[in-house]
């Protein structure tokens, strides 16, 4: 008997960690598939929401908000590039370059979910953390965004228009102040059912057993 559990994946396509925790999740769910069905849904938070259009080197970023020298940073990376391949997501070798604000992306997240078909939320998600992780674009320029939305069969021309506009701009803000009410400042926070919070960009095995347990208990 299959277990239904609705999965609500909290996060920011600027976040390393958040590419790599949706990787880890999913092959936990093809390791459960067939005991374990998840809804997922995709819901916004900004690592850095004043962020300007011209974005910032991500060195120059890292330094002044956490502090870090190049050469942590660089032993940072060569991390994140490991648990990135152990969960299947490719890395950028030579990294972001730049950090970019990511409010236009959530805008067409949300609307991906409102409007789009099922699964197609989700997939919008992973093109967009290919595309800033993988290949370096900016996920604030339009284009990187609307071709993002075409590759996953999304309506080009309704985003357009969703980009040209403020639409959902309302809803991303009252989805963060919503999340951020519930204690959570740091992403990837994967919520399952309203009530287990699991933290952080787990590996497959830990989200895994989470998942059992949860659907155990239900």
């Amino acid at each position: 008997m299959t277990t239904n559990l609705k999965i609500d994946f909290v996060s920011d396509v600027s976040c390393p960690w958040c590419a790599i925790g949706l990787s880890a999740l999913e092959q936990a769910l093809a390791a459960v598939e067939g005991d374990i069905h998840a809804e997922m849904h995709f819901h916004p938070f900004e690592l850095n929401p004043q962020m300007g259009p011209d974005g910032q080197d991500v060195t120059e970023h890292l330094t002044q908000k956490y502090g870090s020298t190049p050469e942590q940073q660089a032993q940072v990376r060569a991390t994140i590039r490991e648990r990135g391949a152990e969960a299947g997501f490719a890395f950028k070798p030579e990294g972001r370059g730049r950090i970019w604000n990511t409010f236009d992306a959530h805008r067409l997240l949300l609307w991906a979910g409102e409007e789009g078909a099922p699964g197609q939320q989700h997939a919008l998600k992973k093109a967009l953390l290919t595309a800033y992780h993988g290949r370096a674009e900016s996920p604030a320029d339009h284009a990187v965004l609307l071709a993002a939305v075409v590759d996953v069969g999304l309506d080009a021309a309704r985003a357009r228009e969703v980009l040209g506009s403020d639409a959902f701009a309302q809803e991303v803000r009252e989805r963060e102040r919503f999340y951020n009410s519930q204690g959570i400042h740091s992403v990837p926070a994967v919520i399952v059912n309203d009530r287990h919070l699991i933290s952080g960009g787990q590996p497959a095995e830990v989200f895994e057993q989470a998942l059992r347990q949860i659907a155990a208990g239900s």
